[in-house]
């Protein structure tokens, strides 16, 4: 298969090796997007102005405090703060204006954000905050603006602004590449949460014959891979019997991370990701 510009960073992850290679973009994303937040950047006024804006979910908050870099940690934090206390103040005055970046409301305004999925799909949706509560609606509480601010984060937003283009790409080469659906066939799947986007991808793209050839497929691969994982898990817990204590742990050492993996995605096991 020729690789393209576009396919690049797909055929990487999927080169590596990965329990998943959404996760596997997912945390280089992430990284990149914390090195970048904290590099020299945190200086330029449209990168922080954004950054005040959105300000930061509670996961990539400690990533930033891990990473290292109190200087640009202040700064960021200082404006945001000035931020947030301009937005208190008009609320508390009722003078809230709608502050509407490119992805919807995301300054305490309620309404929330689109989800990944419909925005790759270009259909509605009703945000995290509506997925989680299972109304899709937000009220108008003065603590409304509140809560939809903790629904916004410029690192997650980095990555979904970026994680449509990935799913779209895995379509794209399922439909015109006859050998990408033999590798994808050849690697260790998905984490559940990333293939059910997939899944759910596939399913509103394809029809018919389509459906019919590539869906199964991607179930068979998901299983043939939760059987290895059921293995690695298994064996990991038949090791503490008495009676196989000098049996060999065969590949199952770090099948706690790799089954917290492959059910919830992410990377427990790995180092904290700090400034070099």
């Amino acid at each position: 298969m020729k690789e393209k510009l576009y396919t690049i960073e797909v055929m990487d992850a999927l080169k590596a090796g990965d329990e998943c290679p959404c996760c596997y973009l997912e945390r280089k994303i992430e990284q990149d997007t914390i090195s970048f937040v904290l590099g020299a950047s945190y200086m330029e006024d449209d990168i922080r102005a954004a950054t005040d804006q959105a300000g930061f979910c509670r996961h990539h908050t400690k990533m930033m405090y891990d990473y290292g870099n109190s200087l640009g940690n202040a700064w960021i934090l200082k404006t945001r703060m000035v931020h947030i206390r301009k937005q208190l103040a008009a609320q508390a005055q009722g003078k809230m204006t709608a502050a509407v970046d490119r992805n919807g409301p995301i300054a305490g305004i309620p309404g929330g954000k689109q989800s990944i999925f419909s925005k790759f799909l270009g259909t509605g949706g009703s945000g995290k905050a509506g997925a989680r509560s299972g109304s899709g609606k937000t009220g108008n509480g003065k603590s409304d603006w509140m809560k939809a601010s903790e629904e916004t984060c410029y690192v997650c937003r980095k990555f979904e602004d970026t994680y449509g283009r990935i799913i779209r790409t895995f379509l794209h080469l399922i439909q015109t590449e006859p050998d990408f659906l033999n590798q994808l066939k050849a690697s260790k799947g998905f984490c559940l949460p990333h293939f059910a986007d997939l899944l759910s991808a596939c399913e509103e793209t394809f029809t018919g014959k389509e459906a019919e050839a590539v869906i199964p497929q991607l179930y068979q691969l998901m299983e043939e891979n939760l059987d290895r994982i059921q293995a690695d898990i298994d064996w990991f817990v038949d090791k503490f019997d008495y009676r196989n204590q000098d049996a060999d742990w065969k590949t199952s050492k770090d099948a706690i991370p790799r089954t917290m993996q492959k059910l919830v995605g992410s990377y427990p096991s790995d180092p904290v990701f700090k400034q070099k």
